[in-house]
C-alpha cells in the first residue's frame, strides 16, 4: 500500500516536535563522562538509591496490579453515571502537579491527617518519611496508569464470549478470573509496566511525602537532584541509565500501547 505523505507546513511542525523532545534527551548523552560512567553509578550512595527504587518500584506496581485490574474491571462493568463521577478521581493523579500530590498524602497520612491522625494515637507511628511511604507516594501515582489501560483493554474483549459464559452460569467473578483477565494479559502487561515506569522516575510526591533520607528514603529521581549540586557528573551518569530504561520500556511496549489505544 501507497504510504500518505504529508504537507510540507505539518512536516515542519512534526519535526519541531521531535526536536523539542529528542535534543534534551540527545544532550543528556552529550553531557555524560563516559570515563567515569560506570564508577559514578556505582557510587555507595547512588547503588543504595537505584536499589532502594527498583524494589520499592517493583512492589508499589504489585500493588497497582491487585487493586487496579479489579477497579478496571468494576468500572468496565458499572454503570455510566457511576464511572463519571469515580473515573476522573482514580485518574486525577495524571494530572496533579507533584507537590500537590505529596501535599495531598501528607493531607491523609502524617501524625495530623484525616487517617493518620487516629493510627499514630493508637500506634504511635506515622507513615511520612519513611520507606512505606516512599511505595505509597508509588501506589498513588502508577495505580492511573494501569487501570486507564486494562480499563480501555477490558472494553475491547469480545461480548459475545462473555455473554455465552453468562448464559452458562458463569458468575461475574468466574468471566473476570477466567475470562476477562486471560484475554487481556497483554494489555494488563502494558499497563503494569507503565505504572511501574511512571513510579520508578517520581520525584515530587516522594520527596514530600517521603523525603530524601539517605539510605532511608533517598530514591534514584532524588540522588539525582543531590548530585547535581555536588557532583554533576554523577548526576548526569544516573539521568542516563534512567533515560535508557525509559526509552526501552516504550520501545517494548509500541506495539500494545498501539492496540490498546486503537483498536
Amino acid at each position: 500500500m501507497k504510504k500518505r505523505s504529508t504537507d510540507p507546513i505539518t512536516r515542519i511542525f512534526a519535526w519541531l516536535a521531535i526536536a523539542t523532545i529528542g535534543l534534551p534527551i540527545l544532550a543528556i548523552f552529550i553531557k555524560v563522562p563516559w570515563s567515569t560512567f560506570f564508577t559514578s553509578i556505582r557510587g555507595d550512595g547512588s547503588l543504595t538509591a537505584v536499589k532502594l527504587s527498583i524494589w520499592t518500584s517493583l512492589l508499589a506496581a504489585l500493588v497497582c496490579l491487585i487493586l487496579g485490574v479489579p477497579l478496571a474491571w468494576w468500572l468496565t462493568r458499572s454503570s455510566g453515571r457511576v464511572t463519571n463521577i469515580v473515573r476522573p478521581i482514580v485518574l486525577a493523579p495524571i494530572a496533579l502537579p507533584p507537590t500537590v500530590a505529596g501535599l495531598a498524602l501528607l493531607g491523609l497520612l502524617d501524625r495530623h491527617g484525616l487517617l493518620g491522625g487516629p493510627i499514630y494515637k493508637v500506634f504511635n507511628w506515622q507513615m511520612p518519611f519513611t520507606v512505606s511511604a516512599v511505595i505509597f507516594a508509588g501506589v498513588f501515582v502508577g495505580l492511573p496508569f494501569l487501570v486507564l489501560v486494562s480499563e480501555s483493554t477490558f472494553r475491547q474483549l469480545p461480548q459475545d464470549v462473555q455473554d455465552a459464559a453468562v448464559i452458562d452460569r458463569a458468575s461475574d467473578g468466574q468471566v473476570f478470573r477466567m475470562i476477562a483477565v486471560p484475554q487481556s494479559r497483554s494489555g494488563i502487561l502494558t499497563g503494569l509496566v507503565l505504572a511501574w515506569a511512571r513510579i520508578l522516575g517520581e520525584f515530587g510526591a516522594t520527596m514530600m511525602f517521603a523525603g530524601s533520607l539517605p539510605g532511608t528514603t533517598q530514591t534514584w529521581t532524588l540522588q539525582i537532584y543531590q548530585e547535581l549540586s555536588i557532583n554533576p557528573d554523577t548526576a548526569y551518569a544516573l539521568s542516563l541509565a534512567m533515560v535508557l530504561i525509559a526509552v526501552s520500556v516504550i520501545f517494548l511496549l509500541r506495539k500494545p500501547l498501539t492496540q490498546a489505544f486503537t483498536r
